[in-house]
């Protein structure tokens, strides 16, 4: 699908046919969920490289710099939200093309960024300065960045508190895809800073004096995102580790109780097994009285059966609670480090 967006009066984004198109005025080329038929139309009318299409359209492409035939390329990474896909929070390149009189942007699915500006909800947009709108796109993704990283810490901590209360498969896998969407985020808030640093050193896009201050604060809120994005994680991998040490001791304690189970139950089956249908039975010769001796004899083993197990659970626990508090000390060491980190960042930011 592919929209046309021109600038009015008052600086508001109309989205325009392409029959009506004013060829004095710059245009954004917003093609979004593109098919076939939109990507034979940008080669055909914008004459595009195809390898650069098809660079755009790859979910696994980083963010680059490049000059191409007659425009200039550039792939930024965005963030992206479906609560219907395995790996809800996940990110796709951007192609942002600059040929004469238009801007092109490329992306093989739909995003809340360029739904930002598409809307009207990013003040200050200006048509006329290609660079600006590029670090705009940019800022805005970083801002998406930092508010998708705020819900996968409050689910972190909605999971952890359901945990806590019982530890079942699926709440796991929920944090499993929590730590894979905060990799994807790492690994596309580094390239994305790489390609805000080239920008500062390279000769294919011209910045102004107010581009190169806005850039200087768009690189302040990659940094940022990239030390929340870590951060999460290192706390995320810490309480993984944890869980995994509770479940550990759990079944160690469902071991040690089976363990003495069956070195109880070993002893009638030795005795049924040593007196077979060719000796005879002890107790045989008391008649009736048999029947209520062996009666009492099982009655008997089962209170010892359950004095043994007192017994450990008594004994056992106590190491397992030791664990169980060492662990949640390095835990709470690990958080108190991670929000001394956090707030000496924030604190450098501010200042």
């Amino acid at each position: 699908m592919i929209q046309y967006w021109q600038q009015r009066d008052g600086g508001k984004l109309v989205k325009t046919k392409l029959e009506d198109l004013d060829a004095e005025k710059r245009t954004w080329v917003d093609a979004r969920i593109v098919t076939r038929e939109d990507v034979e139309l940008l080669q055909s009318v914008y004459d595009i490289d195809p390898e650069h299409i098809l660079d755009i359209l790859d979910p696994d492409e980083l963010s680059r710099l490049e000059d191409g035939d007659g425009y200039t390329l550039t792939i930024t990474r965005l963030p992206i939200f479906d609560h219907t896909a395995e790996t809800q929070y996940f990110t796709v390149p951007l192609g942002i093309i600059i040929k004469e009189n238009f801007i092109i942007t490329v992306c093989w699915t739909d995003c809340e960024v360029l739904k930002d500006f598409a809307l009207g909800r990013v003040k200050g947009i200006q048509l006329s300065d290609f660079p600006a709108f590029i670090i705009r796109i940019i800022s805005r993704a970083d801002l998406m960045f930092l508010r998708y990283l705020k819900d996968i810490n409050r689910r972190s901590s909605g999971i952890q508190s359901e945990l806590q209360l019982s530890i079942e498969n699926n709440e796991i896998m929920q944090l499993l895809s929590l730590e894979k969407s905060l990799v994807y985020f790492t690994t596309s808030l580094k390239s994305n800073q790489m390609l805000l640093e080239k920008f500062r050193k390279t000769r294919l896009i011209k910045l102004d004096t107010d581009d190169m201050e806005w850039l200087d604060d768009v690189e302040i809120d990659n940094r940022q995102a990239i030390e929340m994005a870590d951060t999460y994680r290192n706390v995320l991998l810490g309480t993984m580790d944890a869980f995994d040490s509770v479940i550990s001791n759990n079944l160690n304690n469902y071991m040690k109780k089976l363990a003495i189970l069956n070195i109880i139950m070993m002893v009638p089956t030795f005795i049924t097994s040593f007196f077979g249908m060719n000796f005879p039975l002890p107790l045989e010769s008391m008649g009736e009285w048999a029947t209520w001796t062996t009666l009492g004899i099982c009655v008997i083993s089962v209170f010892i059966t359950n004095a043994i197990l007192n017994i450990s659970e008594k004994r056992f626990p106590r190491s397992n609670q030791k664990k169980q508090k060492k662990l949640q000390a390095n835990k709470k060491n690990k958080e108190k480090r991670n929000l001394r980190r956090m707030r000496s960042i924030e604190a450098a930011l501010q200042e």
